[in-house]
């Protein structure tokens, strides 16, 4: 166990700089200042991030820091944390360390018990959830899912039956194919899709996956995306965990369950007998004979 002091400001540390995803503004005062003040910014991609520090006269020299030359930039920078210096992280548009390799360079560094230090900032995800109008009180972030068709439906049944909302990114050409499988998955689910966050074009749709699906087939779409789907309800978490969904639930309450769905009572009897394997006369009974005694 170690314990992080982040406010002493003896020796070297790693900070984690947040950019704007889209809308110059965004950027901090904060994060101007610690990218100044840095003895040396890694960047996913330098040429990107030079236009960044131009726009807030930023002189700090810079590194690239990357998925292909994680593994030895990764000891070059730790070493000059241990040295004491100043090094600042980012990555092309918003939270580094998410959905990037900068998230390897924090598993080392806290390894080592350097000091990492994180700053709040622009963020695609957490900003889609709550213009998305879909539930906060839990939410899970999955980021990117596989390119591959059968291995991105094997992910979306791994979480089908969480209760949390789902946050997802993905690139625009594949965002079609993508609701296409969540659907098949998720089933009628309440979803949105957020693109252009922050950008002058932002866009957010929200309906059902089903919809989604028809609105994704009716032209070209831009920009990178936020998906966001609804939690598994009740029934389809007891479904996943083996159980019927109705197994708490009297006769009488499984029946007005169905019917609150939009079900006459007659086919809600009829549903009730075959999902408990009784006769539907049974169920007649159990239902209007308990109904009419309350």
């Amino acid at each position: 166990m170690r314990e992080q002091r982040s406010f002493k400001e003896d020796g070297g540390a790693l900070y984690l700089v947040p950019t704007p995803i889209g809308n110059l503004e965004d950027m901090t005062y904060r994060a101007i200042a610690t990218l100044k003040e840095a003895d040396l910014i890694a960047a996913e991609d330098t040429r990107h991030t030079k236009k960044l520090c131009h726009a807030f006269e930023i002189t700090t020299s810079l590194i690239s820091y990357h998925e292909h030359n994680k593994e030895e930039r990764e000891e070059q920078l730790l070493a000059k944390i241990r040295e004491g210096q100043m090094i600042a992280l980012v990555s092309d548009a918003g939270m580094p360390a998410i959905s990037d390799p900068g998230a390897d360079l924090v598993a080392a560094a806290k390894k080592e018990g350097l000091k990492v230090i994180a700053l709040p900032g622009a963020n695609a995800a957490l900003t889609g959830l709550i213009a998305s109008g879909l539930s906060t009180d839990s939410f899970t972030f999955v980021g990117f899912v596989d390119r591959k068709k059968k291995k991105r439906k094997e992910i979306f049944q791994q979480w089908q039956p969480i209760a949390s909302t789902l946050l997802f990114y993905e690139a625009p050409h594949r965002l079609k194919d993508m609701l296409a499988d969540a659907y098949d998955v998720f089933g009628d689910r309440e979803a949105s899709v957020c693109r252009e966050i922050t950008k002058q074009y932002e866009t957010i749709i929200t309906g059902t996956l089903k919809e989604l699906v028809e609105w994704s087939q009716q032209g070209e779409i831009r920009g990178e995306c936020v998906v966001l789907i609804s939690g598994a309800s009740y029934e389809e978490q007891k479904e996943a965990e083996g159980e019927a969904w109705w197994a708490h639930l009297s006769i009488l309450d499984h029946v007005q369950s169905i019917i609150d769905q939009g079900e006459s009572s007659k086919d809600a009897i009829k549903t009730v007998a075959k999902e408990r394997s009784l006769p539907k006369r049974e169920v007649y009974q159990a239902y209007h004979v308990e109904s009419e005694s309350e």
